[in-house]
């Protein structure tokens, strides 16, 4: 039962004839408010259609990367540049009277203007036989943009980098706690591998707070991971010295205490399941420090990710343990690149630089990704996605930087049943506003759940109805 006070008499009498393994468990169960309403219940791990991708793989660019120096190149801020956007061409499509665009305005982040245009910083050019245009930060991402659906016109509302936050769970981070995408996705599907967890995180997060499942309950949280053999995770090592011996001796006798509760609790879905995730720790501790052992691994693959650069070796290993993950069956691994403080792309100064080098660490870490996927005959069913919480202003932030920009960026899918060298969406002309096909960021959550056969709305718990936008719509267009 899910006791909404304090434990009553009898069930507090019945964990102490579970001794104190029982106790432990029950209050456990207790504070995580995991026992379901009657007449209810939760997913049980199976798609509910036919599925075109089985894992995600989610790379997410902390600070805001400039859509304008990256997927959605615009030249014209070459050619008006040091000009107002009321001294050119551009300022009667600026006018929000005229675009009946809903909730979008001229003012930039944080209702800053930044009405100077500032040019673009790096060159570009148009890649494979689709002819996208990207810049030359990313080549070796461009060398496979004919695998790529590229999103132009993505917006969201928060002007600040809880934009982080609403790009992972869809809401503004002052709305309250809400489970990200990665937790919808553990908390719908089955496990493909009982011997790994089937939502991971590397890299650091800040901003976005790290609690992933939130109502759903901490099951449904990430397992932060390390490359690191050695030490992958916290607590991911017995506190002793113990042989293996010793530890399957316990674990024995753990298993045999468990089976006891079933005098107490007959037929306890939710605590069997905290039982299961004690059982994944221990199995944990010899499978996670085999996936992050490369040295079965050539030395063209790890070449390939950018290992053998300086800087791109540990984004680069990140990505190739994401490969090894997936490859083992795990359904959702999500990296961040850049975290601690507001992003390390939040170039308000110094852009060029700021990007030159953040683009360095990760172009080839991405199409070495990309490459070793498809050639593995693994692209078809992963997923792959490149996003950040917001583009940056065409006009000019101080002498060399671009402000946060919510009114249009890019993203891009690949693999999953996506369709490759696709262009969806634009914006204008200075990339400034999402014009055509405009898409919210949760339309990139509805379209990752679709491509893994889940209806977000059968995923609904008792209580928590959600808004109609918090479930997106899939980008059909992209869709193969």
């Amino acid at each position: 039962m899910n006791y909404p006070g304090p434990l009553p008499r009898r069930a507090f009498l019945s964990d102490m004839g579970m001794g104190f393994t029982g106790l432990a468990l029950g209050a456990m169960m207790h504070r995580d408010g995991i026992a379901a309403e009657p007449g209810w219940s939760p997913p049980d791990g199976k798609p509910h259609f036919p599925p075109k991708a089985k894992s995600v793989i989610w790379l997410f660019m902390n600070g805001g990367v400039s859509h304008m120096e990256s997927f959605d190149p615009k030249p014209m801020l070459n050619k008006y540049s040091g000009k107002t956007i009321a001294e050119t061409p551009f300022a009667d499509t600026q006018d929000p009277k005229k675009l009946a665009i809903e909730r979008l305005v001229v003012p930039d982040a944080n209702g800053n203007q930044r009405n100077t245009l500032y040019p673009l910083q790096v060159g570009f050019r148009k890649y494979g036989q689709s002819g996208a245009e990207l810049s030359d930060w990313f080549p070796h991402i461009g060398r496979h943009v004919d695998k790529l659906a590229i999103v132009r016109s993505m917006w969201t509302t928060d002007s600040n980098h809880g934009a982080q936050t609403q790009f992972h769970s869809g809401r503004h981070s002052n709305d309250g706690n809400f489970p990200t995408l990665g937790a919808w996705v553990h908390y719908g599907l089955g496990s493909l591998n009982d011997n790994l967890p089937q939502f991971i995180s590397f890299g650091f997060r800040e901003y976005w707070n790290k609690i992933d499942g939130h109502y759903l309950g901490p099951a449904h949280d990430a397992v932060p991971l390390r490359v690191n053999p050695k030490d992958p995770l916290d607590f991911g090592r017995p506190q002793g010295d113990f042989s293996e011996s010793d530890q399957a001796k316990g674990f024995d006798l753990v298993q045999k205490l468990n089976r006891l509760r079933g005098v107490e609790y007959p037929a306890d879905a939710a605590m069997s399941a905290r039982i299961d995730s004690y059982e994944l720790a221990f199995r944990m501790q010899r499978s996670v420090p085999e996936v992050m052992d490369f040295s079965t691994e050539t030395a063209e693959t790890k070449s390939l990710y950018g290992l053998d650069h300086d800087h791109s070796r540990d984004f680069g290993s990140q990505l190739l343990a994401a490969r090894r993950l997936v490859e083992r069956g795990v359904r959702f691994v999500q990296i961040q690149h850049g975290g601690g403080g507001a992003g390390a792309w939040d170039a308000h100064g110094g852009l060029k630089a700021n990007h030159s080098k953040n683009a360095l660490a990760v172009d080839q870490p991405i199409g070495g990704l990309l490459e070793d996927l498809h050639r593995r005959g693994m692209l078809n069913e992963t997923l792959v996605i490149f996003a950040s919480e917001f583009g940056r202003t065409p006009g000019s932030q101080g002498s060399d930087g671009r402000d946060h920009h919510i009114f249009g960026f890019s993203v891009w899918m690949a693999g999953g049943g996506i369709k490759g060298g696709v262009v969806h969406g634009a914006t204008d002309e200075i990339g400034f506003h999402a014009t055509e096909n405009r898409h919210y960021v949760t339309d990139i959550h509805a379209t990752i759940l679709h491509q893994l056969g889940l209806d977000s709305r059968k995923l609904e718990i008792p209580g928590r109805k959600r808004l109609e936008i918090d479930h997106g719509t899939p980008i059909r267009e992209i869709i193969a």
